[in-house]
């Protein structure tokens, strides 16, 4: 399990880029090209968002929280833009967003806090 959290930790830049593409490119396609998938809509805002602060968190880099603000800025700017792409942007989606972006923080300093004391009691 460690390992996964070394390669997250590694590669969080990349990864975290390729996050922010996809949930962009998402957001903004048009609504009668998306493909049906099992799940209400705010389930996938707040899976998608904890997703992409994770590794962000989980890292740690020097402004870490003022990458998890922007995300959150971010995802504002995508909500205000939907409905000139065939999309509704909604308030709802944004609270979903910001309780992804903060859950995703969460667990990641849950863990790296988890692994620091495996690591000092060994």
């Amino acid at each position: 399990m460690t390992t996964i959290f070394s390669l997250l930790k590694t590669y969080w830049l990349a990864i975290t880029l390729f996050v922010l593409t996809v949930i962009t490119l998402l957001s903004l396609w048009p609504a009668d090209q998306l493909p049906g998938v099992p799940g209400t809509d705010k389930t996938h805002h707040f899976i998608a968002y904890a997703g992409l602060m994770f590794p962000v968190a989980l890292r740690q880099p020097k402004y870490w929280l003022l990458i998890g603000l922007f995300f959150l800025c971010w995802s504002g700017a995508i909500e205000l833009i939907q409905p000139y792409v065939n999309r509704y942007g909604e308030w709802l989606d944004m609270v979903a967003n910001a309780s992804g972006v903060v859950s995703g923080a969460l667990l990641a300093l849950l863990i790296n806090r988890i692994f620091t004391l495996n690591i000092s009691t060994e």
